[in-house]
């Protein structure tokens, strides 16, 4: 029988998503597989088409 809104998980017990993301920040590069995809995806697009930096209002 489950406890509502309580959940564990090894691996942040552990203290691996800490590290993942202490590295992540440190080097700029995602761990996960879409943050990965998406900085791979802008940067093949960014080498074609030239850098285009979006404005923010």
């Amino acid at each position: 029988m489950k406890i509502p809104g309580l959940s564990f998980s090894l691996k942040r017990a552990v203290g691996i998503s800490a590290a993942k993301q202490k590295i992540a920040r440190a080097t700029g590069i995602p761990t996960t597989r879409g943050g990965l995809e998406r900085k791979v995806g802008s940067m093949v697009m960014s080498a074609l088409f030239g850098k285009k930096k979006k404005s923010r209002r």
